[in-house]
This record gives structure tokens, sequence and C-alpha cells, in this order.
């Protein structure tokens, strides 16, 4: 058994670059096929119910209180209505214009001015012009978050709801009366109130004003309750997002991003909640303070109530393949002929982490960098300090690429090191393989016998990168995750960091430059393996064709940095000979 288990090591450490090369391969499409059936896009769904969805469905459930005066008044189930028709109110700020619902307040058809669908390229379409071909086709009309379309339906919802024995109030089923049916927020203007208002048989009034400020994705919510009857009222606000899966046309397939809802709550911090989780069960959770959202890539919507008030988080799946998650707040009392404003914040736009981090805390990990989140904040923000000083996005990759080179300089320098002695040796492990063709056992005994003469060791060159591999997916991930990187310039004909090079011709240098840096590998011995190697060049530049220019950037700039390091050790190592 002993010898069976030194042979079967021998053997290993014959092959051990290959073999190392080989798992990580396989380790990576098993998370890349996890990692696709937990965050892959949801099928698009449009079967429809016979019976349609039930009004009440969508409302929150109190009843979970452990007062008994908390209960849901179940009454009000039914959508209010008044005597007026329904209403659109029109708003527009410098970053967003949307539609405000008379019924209930619900915003609906927000589109983000700045963030156009699709950017067009200059240099591609003069390309396209010179061969006789037409400008390439682009959709340039904003980002459409909140959308009222059955098959992309999404929705902020906000309303009240009151406790057993108290009066009936307006919930985001109830149509209200508007002021004016457009607002737009103009030159010198640094915020909107848009009030909606709405009056009971009982005499509580309920007025809800939205607050749009300039140059701000964060929307204020108050909502007043005028007790001007002879009875105490009691109940509580709520707010919601209902949302169906959908998912773009024109996404890159290969690049795979989580859509789906996130709370944060004090124990247990960030946590998915994702359309499969809402299908299973439904959430329930107290905390204080925290927010609910919904989140796709680059953009997200948050829901975030007071910090200091304790909430109750909860999710819903309805008929017809909707899904809602939102929290509402504790029980508040408001005596006869008094007053009180409950309040609560929206966010919806792009992810940017410094703006995010003011709003709430724990808002800027929508960013998802999974569970290496610690590594790549300080990623991330190396990289934003480098833009601070450049203002260039991609000399800021290249920049962020030069610092962690530095950083592992002296692991890279021991993994060349062992590389430039094996590659020193090849040509005597040739001999040996020549000598001993019929003696397996001798030859890999021989081997070893040289790799300790020459003081070789044959993982030297692997287990220095396998220590670094955390920090490349970490930063494969702030590069994919980086709003600030979309349909940003570079240079010349890169236009859009976060699209593919549309001339291919970064990801042809990354072939080239990965075919250098092989060629001052030491060759496998055996004649298969060295040909399979020699294609993973090739593979990996059809691979990279598709993804986006700015993380390309990176795989070039990082082996050409490999390539000037490792010729020097090389040519130092045969030097010494």
């Amino acid at each position: 058994m002993i010898l069976f288990l030194k042979n079967l090591v021998i053997r290993r450490m014959d092959n051990i670059r290959f073999t190392l090369f080989l798992a990580f391969s396989v380790i990576i499409l098993m998370l890349y096929q996890a990692w696709d059936l937990d965050y892959g896009p949801q099928p698009i769904l449009t079967e429809q119910t016979a019976s349609g969805q039930p009004v009440a469905a969508d409302m929150p459930n109190a009843t979970t209180a452990t007062n008994a005066n908390n209960a849901l008044n179940n009454s009000q189930d039914v959508p209010l209505q008044s005597s007026y028709a329904e209403q659109l109110i029109i708003v527009e700020t410098d970053v967003m214009r949307l539609e405000i619902d008379s019924k209930g307040g619900t915003l609906r058809n927000l589109d983000l001015l700045k963030y156009p669908k699709e950017k067009e390229n200059t240099y591609f379409n003069a390309a396209r012009k010179l061969i006789g071909l037409d400008k390439e086709k682009k959709d340039l009309q904003p980002i459409r978050l909140f959308n009222s379309e059955d098959e992309k339906l999404f929705l902020a919802q906000s309303g009240l709801i009151a406790n057993s024995g108290s009066s009936k109030i307006a919930s985001h089923h109830t149509i209200m009366d508007v002021e004016k049916n457009n607002y737009h927020l103009q030159a010198g203007q640094n915020s909107l109130r848009i009030p909606l208002t709405w009056t009971n048989e009982s005499g509580i009034q309920v007025t809800k004003t939205y607050i749009f400020s300039r140059d701000s994705y964060l929307i204020q919510v108050e909502q007043k309750i005028s007790n001007y009857s002879d009875q105490a009222w009691s109940g509580r606000q709520y707010t919601q997002l209902l949302r169906k899966p959908y998912t773009e046309p024109n996404a890159n397939s290969f690049i795979r991003t989580y859509t789906g809802g996130v709370i944060y709550t004090e124990e247990d911090k960030y946590q998915k909640v994702d359309f499969d989780d809402m299908e299973d069960e439904n959430l329930s959770v107290d905390n204080k303070g925290g927010w609910s959202a919904m989140i796709q890539h680059y953009f997200a919507a948050a829901w975030i109530p007071p910090a200091e008030n304790d909430n109750h988080f909860y999710s819903k799946k309805l008929d017809n393949y909707q899904y809602v998650l939102g929290s509402y707040s504790s029980s508040v009392n408001i005596a006869p002929h008094s007053e009180k404003i409950l309040s609560s914040q929206l966010f919806v736009g792009p992810k940017i982490q410094p703006m995010m981090e003011k709003i709430a805390t724990g808002l800027e990990l929508t960013v998802d960098y999974g569970w290496l989140t610690f590594v790549g904040k300080p990623i991330y923000w190396l990289l934003n300090f480098i833009f601070s000083f450049i203002g260039n996005w991609g000399l800021s990759i290249m920049g962020v690429t030069l610092c962690i080179k530095l950083l592992f300089f002296k692991l890279s320098e021991t993994s060349y090191k062992s590389m430039a002695k094996m590659r020193k040796i090849q040509p005597k492990l040739q001999q040996l393989k020549e000598r001993y063709a019929d003696d397996r056992q001798r030859f890999n005994e021989e081997m070893m016998s040289m790799y300790r003469k020459e003081k070789v060791n044959p993982l030297g060159g692997c287990l220095p990168i396998m220590v670094q591999i955390p920090v490349f997916i970490s930063l494969y991930w702030v590069l994919i995750e980086t709003v600030e990187l979309r349909q940003t310039p570079f240079a010349f004909w890169l236009t859009d960091l976060s699209a593919k090079d549309p001339f291919f011709l970064l990801p042809v240098l990354m072939g080239i430059t990965m075919k250098i840096q092989q060629s001052l590998n030491p060759a496998p011995i055996d004649p298969l393996q060295a040909k399979i190697m020699k294609m993973f060049p090739i593979v990996f530049t059809v691979f990279f064709l598709f993804f986006p220019s700015g993380l390309v950037l990176y795989w070039v700039v990082n082996n050409t940095l490999s390539i000037i390091q490792q010729w020097y050790i090389t040519k130092r190592i045969e030097a010494e000979d």
C-alpha cells in the first residue's frame, strides 16, 4: 500500500500543472452552474389565471400582532371608491421621469434619464459605413425601472392599514384627490412636493406627499393622518414593491447577475429573498430599522422606513406570477382632533456605492460581490480612489491591476522562479523520459531524484497562483457590478467598458499575451498534454469575445505585466547556469 501511494504521488507530481489547471477549470464550471441555478434569469411566464387576482391579496397581513387591537380591519380589503376618475400625475426632475397613479399614489413607469438602455459607438458606425452597411440600431431610450406593462410589471406601493375598531383608511387601492397632473423641476428649483389627499366619511383625512430633490434618486414620502373625528384612530403604514420576474432580451448571456428581492436587518444583515424563496414561503421578520429592496444588474429600488422604528418585513406570492416584498410599521394611535406624519424613503436608481452608503446602513451591499465582499469592497475603493485623480475608468482599471501585481509581486516571483527552474531542467526530464520509456516507475523515481537535486518544487509554481485566485474573482465581480463603468468610454473605439469590444481587438490581444505567457512556462512532457495546453489561448480568446471590454482590459494588462516579470526572472535563472 505504501509503495502504491508513493507511486501515485509521483505520478501526480509529474502531471501537477495539468491536473491543477483541469481541477480549477472544473471548479469554475461547477461554480458557474451553481451560480446560474441560483441567480440566472427566471423564465418569462405569461400564463394567466382564469379568476384574476383578488384585490385584497396584495395587502400586507398584520393579524400576527400580539395585541388583539392590532388586527387588520378586514372591511377595508375592498378598494375604497370615490366619485372622481383615476388620474395619472407626470413628474419630471433632472434625473428621473415617472407617473404617480392617483389610485393609492402608486409609482409606475419610472425612467432614469441619465442612463439610456444602449449607447452608440461612432467608431463602429463609421467602420460599418465604410463597408456599405447601415448604422447599428441602438435603443437610446432611458432605462425604465418601474413599469406598468404586464410582462415587465414593477411598482412601488404604499398606504395605511387600520386596526380593528378604527375607521377605514387609504391603502394603495384608494383613489385620491390630486392638485394637478404635471410637475416639472424648473431651473433654480431644488425640490418638488406632490400631495395626494383623501378623506373618509368619519372625518379622517390622509395627505400623502412625495418629495423629489434635485440630483437625487431618493424620494421622501410623508403620510399625514389628520383625525378630525371624535374617535381615536390607530393603525400602521406599509411600503412594498410588486414585481414580476423578467429578463431583458438583449442582456449579455455571458454575464449573469442577481435579480430579485433583498432585505437588510440588524440580526442577519444583507439577505437575499429571491422569487423562488417567495414562492416556497412568505417572509416574516421583525426588525428595528432595516430596508427591503428589489435589485437587478446596476439598478435597485429600496423602501427605507425610519431607522428608529420597529418594522415587520414580509413577502407574498400572488397570482399571475407577481411577487410582493415590503414592510409595515408598528401600530400608532392618533387622538381625536390631532394629526401625525408617518414617513419613509424610497431609493430608486443606480447602485453607486458612495451615494448609497449615505442613505441607509448596508444599502451599498446591493452591489453584490457574494462571499468575497470583504475583498471586493477594498478593490472598489481603490478603483474609485484612482479614478478621483485620473478621471478615466479605463486607466483606473489599469492602475488597480498594477497595484494588485505589486501586492502579489513576491508570490508571483516565487511562482515564476519555480517555473523557470522547471523550464531549465526540461531537456533533462525529456532525456529521462526517453531513457525509461518502458519503465514508468523508474522514470518517476529518477524524476523525483532530479527534483531534489535541482531543488525544484513542482508545486511551487501553482500554490502562489492559487492564493491569488480570490482576489482575481473579487476583481471580476467589481468590474461586472460597478455601474460607474456602464457606458463609460476608455479610449478610441472602446466607448463602453461594460460592453464587448465591437472590433474584438482586446480579446485577440488577450489571446496573444496568453500565448506569449504560455511560451515562457515549461511545456508538459506528455505530447497530448502539450497539445491541449496549446489550445487554451484560442479557447479563452473565443470565450472573451463577448465579455465586457473593461474586464478584458484587465486581463490584457495583467498578462502583459506578468510577461515582463516572468521574462526577467526566466532570463535571470537561465543566466545562472
